[in-house]
């Protein structure tokens, strides 16, 4: 086999955010099954937020290398572009939905020149599935049109996002998939038949505070904690409901977004909650998620694990990326946030609820497009390894 090295840009297995450790921890395993088919002998370079540049436990896994991108590493010749130079190929998740200018300005500055980095190092850029968008600001725009047609491919996850895609006219060539935490392994967890339904309510820390300016940042037309509050109050006052507040934002309660320190507090506003053991990752999160009757969730990764698990799911959305991804894969019950009124979300969480059996038929669907999507997207990642 011949051995390549693979940038993994904008992942991260250390992350507080268990979304942003689902993409990668699936992505190794796709671009792994990729290897094999091109036979390539593959090892991985990872390039993101790192909290840590030790390596670890990641070595069983493939990773080299960690490079943790800041001010300082992306002006060192041996810093960000240090890493662009040891690999063959560089692939790039943006985390998901980090290729937008909705979390501001200075982030989407960082997720554009680190592509141009390898774009002038003449490095092939692929970006992997991810959310593409939105741009709203018209630097923003040709900024991202820019790093586009500088790619060797893009693989949007989501109709949106592909549609974007062809309105730029752009000549980069792109293919519509879907998000890669699909493929995150798991164990399920049997259903206990013993007359009591389990509810999941994920607790977004980002939404609860506001978002990261506290001021409404992504223009909810609702009051998300009322929101949250209304759900838990009525899920605690049914018969035979145990309702389990669920984070996948694992971090410090002080951290803005954290969700675990906002599941905290609710749970000591509604002591007839639970919360779940500690995670030790994205697939134990997605284990414990699979052996509960019914899920809602703000954060969108926690709702994939729903879904993929075949847990009957409410995502709530706070931008187009939730709406993207789930009507690609025929899914309905999902609330749009920003602009329904919170008795409509109420009222579709409450009837999602009670027809369950219809909203399990439509994630059975959902998971098939899903896996042959994934598919086609290791068999393009292999004909693009197999050029090298």
């Amino acid at each position: 086999m011949t051995p390549i090295r693979i940038c993994l840009l904008w992942h991260g297995l250390d992350s507080g955010n268990l979304g942003v450790r689902a993409l990668t921890e699936s992505q190794l395993h796709l671009v792994s099954l990729a290897a094999s088919t091109a036979d390539r002998k593959v090892t991985f370079e990872i390039v993101g937020w790192a909290a840590t540049e030790s390596v670890g436990h990641f070595k069983s896994m493939g990773v080299a290398q960690v490079t943790r991108v800041t001010a300082r590493s992306m002006v060192r010749s041996d810093g960000v572009r240090g890493a662009f130079r040891r690999c063959d190929l560089v692939l790039d998740i943006g985390e998901g939905d980090s290729f937008a200018d909705i979390y501001g300005a200075k982030r989407l500055l960082y997720f554009s020149l680190t592509k141009i980095f390898a774009i002038w190092m003449r490095r092939p850029l692929i970006l992997s599935p991810q959310t593409i968008g939105p741009f709203s600001r018209w630097w923003s725009l040709l900024l991202s049109d820019l790093c586009l047609n500088g790619a060797t491919y893009v693989f949007p996850r989501d109709e949106l996002s592909r549609k974007y895609l062809e309105s730029r006219k752009l000549r980069v060539r792109f293919s519509e998939i879907v998000d890669v935490a699909f493929a995150l392994p798991y164990e399920k967890v049997a259903p206990v038949k013993d007359g009591v339904a389990r509810v999941g309510i994920n607790v977004s820390g980002l939404l609860w505070a506001g978002g990261y300016t506290q001021q409404n940042q992504f223009g909810l037309s609702l009051d998300y904690p009322a929101l949250v509050r209304r759900l838990v109050s009525h899920f605690v006052s049914l018969p035979n409901v145990e309702v389990f507040l669920v984070p996948h934002v694992i971090s410090d309660p002080s951290i803005i977004d954290s969700d675990s320190g906002a599941c905290k507090a609710l749970a000591t506003e509604f002591p007839q909650t639970k919360l779940p053991p500690p995670f030790e990752g994205p697939s134990s999160a997605k284990s414990f998620i699979s052996g509960l009757d019914f899920f809602v969730g703000a954060r969108m990764h926690a709702c994939i694990a729903a879904f993929s698990a075949g847990v009957p799911v409410v995502p709530l959305a706070y931008s187009r990326k939730f709406k993207g991804l789930f009507n690609t894969l025929g899914y309905s019950p999902v609330a749009d946030c920003q602009s329904q009124a919170e008795q409509d979300v109420f009222e579709l969480v409450l009837r999602t609820y009670q027809d369950r059996a219809l909203a399990a038929t439509q994630i059975a669907q959902g998971n098939d497009i899903a896996s042959k999507r994934l598919a086609t997207y290791v068999h393009m990642l292999s004909e693009e390894m197999a050029k090298l």
